[in-house]
């Protein structure tokens, strides 16, 4: 072949495979940049959290300890049988109780969500006639019942002691209908729409809080970490 022809093809070649080059660059830089896109993509969907729905609660209708315009709900579920539930009373409600529900920005309430033995659910009666006799008095009863709450594994919740209970802290109430309300179960009712509540909502254990309709999901046994989930809702 002729030099010149031999360069012209050469050339040719040599162009070619430029173009390839250009071709194949090109094609790494779409593939890098369809990736890095799909990446960004990946992680803006991930950081976009869907906002939690607030629970709804007949606030009205449970036992609430505080002011009704405080501009805080909170909603405990709980079993007077639980131990768990006993140190959460000795530990949050107090302080609770001193630095927020005694100054109007916190409204404490109470559902039953007895689950452990049939004493559960018996305390729960009597804790419900209580309240239906003399709301302020049914606070002093909470705390009584677990303040005095027996071992865990004792069936301790008969009618005689959780009347003789409410005797022991002078509660203005007739009790005679607190013996009659435990033992013909007169507010079962009250007492499985709680726990009705609860399973809706998906609570399985105690205390399950909600603060303004959004379940608390740190230590039950921990006050600065629940303080401070109350002053987020606060806006403090």
């Amino acid at each position: 072949m002729p030099p010149k022809k031999q360069k012209s093809a050469m050339a040719q070649r040599n162009a070619a495979a430029e173009q390839a080059k250009k071709k194949q660059r090109t094609r790494r830089i779409v593939w890098f940049s369809t990736v890095g896109i799909l990446l960004i993509l990946i992680v803006v969907v991930l950081s976009i959290k869907p906002k939690a729905s607030a629970a709804s609660f007949d606030y009205e209708n449970l036992p609430r300890l505080g002011q009704a315009d405080a501009p805080i709900k909170i909603v405990e579920f709980g079993d007077f049988k639980c131990p768990a539930c006993k140190t959460a009373n000795d530990v949050i409600k107090p302080h609770l109780t001193s630095d927020y529900i005694n100054s109007g920005k916190v409204a404490f309430y109470f559902m039953n969500l007895p689950f452990i033995s049939p004493d559960s659910t018996t305390a729960a009666l009597a804790a419900q006639s209580v309240f239906h006799q003399n709301k302020d008095d049914y606070w002093t009863y909470f705390d009584a019942l677990y303040h005095n709450q027996p071992d865990e594994k004792l069936a301790w919740a008969t009618p005689d002691y959780l009347v003789d209970l409410a005797k022991q802290a002078n509660l203005s109430i007739d009790f005679d209908l607190l013996r009659k309300d435990i033992e013909n179960q007169t507010y079962i009712k009250e007492v499985n729409e709680h726990q009705s509540k609860a399973s809706k909502l998906g609570v399985s254990g105690t205390p399950t809080y909600y603060i303004n309709g959004v379940e608390y999901l740190g230590r039950y046994d921990d006050y600065a970490e629940f303080e401070q989930q109350i002053k987020v809702a606060l806006g403090d």
